[in-house]
């Protein structure tokens, strides 16, 4: 963790980064499991239940790809992701199900300035608004910050996709501006919305996401009794 200092140059860190990217291995949670990418056990869950639920393609709005013609076109496209070093994909499997349901990433991978950002997720109908959505990105982030002592998480998306950014301040990021004309996506201009979330905040949205994934936090019907959106702003108005 590092704060400006008075001489202007800014103070010395004093717990470095691990200097190690995140490793092509398995997460495992309580309601998803993240597994590396592979095209034979994964492609046919992931067209189905992103292309069979949605016709119309919503899912793929704010994404640089999709939706796709067909499987084979999919496959495809997924072998590529497969291979990919940077960004880094993973598989959501739900635990409930036993299907592969989603994917996340890591990308912009720079373990020498422990700098590091989250995207290309997407979940199927049947993942979004559940634990497993949740604790997918919980389990990115306590990976991040636990095991190999990053500094910051970035998480970036379209400044008119209202619902990632709102999911990033649900999830504890803090937002950090506009960036303008910052990308051409499928022909059209995008701006970025830019969040962070900093390892000297983690220790708290950490302590706020187990509470909030928690059995005990639903009832029977599975309706969650705190939203962690409340349990953060509790946190940020006792410090």
């Amino acid at each position: 963790m590092s704060t400006t200092g008075q001489s202007g140059v800014g103070e010395p860190v004093l717990r470095m980064p691990s200097g190690k990217p995140p490793p092509r291995a398995a997460m495992h949670g309580t309601y998803v499991r993240l597994e590396p990418v592979n095209v034979e056990a994964h492609a046919e869950e992931l067209y189905e239940r992103s292309h069979s639920p949605d016709p119309e393609g919503t899912l793929w709005t704010y994404l640089p790809y999709g939706p796709f013609a067909d499987l084979a076109a999919f496959r495809d496209w997924l072998g590529d992701r497969a291979r990919s070093e940077d960004p880094l994909f993973f598989t959501v499997i739900d635990l409930q199900s036993g299907k592969a349901s989603g994917m996340v990433s890591y990308l912009r991978i720079t373990p020498e300035m422990g700098v590091i950002e989250i995207g290309h997720i997407w979940f199927a109908p049947t993942l979004q608004k559940t634990p497993g959505a949740t604790e997918a990105i919980f389990l990115l982030a306590r990976l991040i910050f636990d095991e190999l002592d990053y500094r910051r998480l970035e998480w970036k998306c379209n400044a008119l996709n209202e619902a990632s950014r709102r999911a990033a301040l649900r999830f504890g990021f803090s937002f950090e501006g506009i960036f303008r004309q910052h990308l051409i996506v499928k022909g059209r201009n995008r701006d970025s919305a830019w969040y962070s979330m900093l390892d000297s905040e983690w220790p708290a949205v950490k302590a706020n996401m187990e509470r909030w994934l928690a059995p005990e936090n639903f009832d029977a019907e599975g309706k969650q009794r705190s939203a962690l959106s409340d349990l953060n702003a509790r946190a940020d108005a006792a410090e």
